[in-house]
């Protein structure tokens, strides 16, 4: 029986690699995309008009979208420039904070076992959100919040 247990060890802990490769593959997959557009943003400069089309909603509207300067904010980013970054856009660093912090929990949850999604948001959460982007588009287009429209 002792001459087993060292065998049955050997085997388990070669059964636990492929299943944390597995457990790792879509983080992975998720970092190599989010590197790779953030790498783009860097090397093909966004403030070029255009460079990238147009933001339908502005195009359609005259308005600001939530997500208008983000792409040149996180160019910004790339370059080191803090306060170009925040006056695209001031929700794109906090983020991409966010979501790089999700990711290392998501990691480390998959990395205990579980299988579930980077970011999972309950209803109360999600209309939270839906209203601070709602009440950030609106205040980036009046007079008194001029200041969050982008640069």
């Amino acid at each position: 029986m002792t001459s087993r247990t060292p065998n049955h060890a050997v085997a388990h802990s070669s059964v636990g690699r492929p299943a944390r490769s597995r457990a790792l593959f879509t983080p992975a997959i998720v970092a190599g995309v989010g590197v790779g557009a953030v790498a783009l943003l860097h090397f093909r400069d966004p403030h070029v008009q255009n460079s990238y089309g147009i933001c339908p909603f502005h195009y359609l509207t005259g308005l600001w979208c939530p997500g208008c300067g983000g792409m040149r904010a996180v160019n910004d980013l790339t370059n080191g420039d803090l306060l170009g970054s925040l006056s695209s856009n001031v929700i794109a660093l906090p983020l991409l904070v966010v979501l790089v912090g999700a990711w290392v929990l998501w990691v480390r949850r998959r990395l205990r076992g579980d299988s579930g999604r980077m970011i999972v948001l309950h209803k109360p959460a999600t209309i939270a959100v839906i209203v601070f982007l709602i009440v950030f588009t609106v205040f980036r287009n009046t007079p008194w919040g001029h200041w969050l429209a982008p640069a």
